[in-house]
């Protein structure tokens, strides 16, 4: 099985319809050997002051700039469900490969690389990012 993530659900599903992954899930299309799913745009966002250190709850101009050594990430709360998803999917014994179709750019390699890869620590299983 593999694998195909796009940026957004309709990418995904003029994806789907190409490769015949016609068969609707929760958050994904599955068919033909193939599932295909989706990121909601940014699926995390910088974590807040206050995560690194308690005294940046409140904010005091002394105190800037917040440069932390390591930034962190969580996921945003309109893209949980479909980060929860994608772990699943990405999880699965069955899935053999993972096919990048962000957008072609920055921001989808962004999306693809750093969010996903970085976020659900899942690495060395791309097959092919082809810009589509």
């Amino acid at each position: 099985m593999k694998l195909v993530l796009a940026e957004k659900p309709s990418v995904a599903m003029s994806l789907s319809k190409v490769i015949g992954a016609n068969q609707r899930g929760d958050g994904y299309m599955e068919g033909n050997g193939y599932l295909v799913s989706w990121c909601v745009g940014h699926l995390v966002e910088l974590s807040q002051p206050e995560v690194y250190d308690e005294k940046y709850a409140k904010w005091r101009y002394d105190d800037l700039p917040i440069l932390p050594e390591h930034w962190q990430y969580q996921v945003s709360a309109s893209t949980k469900k479909q980060f929860g998803i994608l772990k699943k999917l990405m999880q699965r014994k069955d899935v053999e490969s993972l096919i990048c179709a962000t957008d072609a750019g920055r921001e989808g390699e962004l999306i693809f690389r750093s969010e996903v890869f970085g976020s659900l620590r899942i690495y060395g299983r791309i097959s092919s990012a082809p810009w589509v």
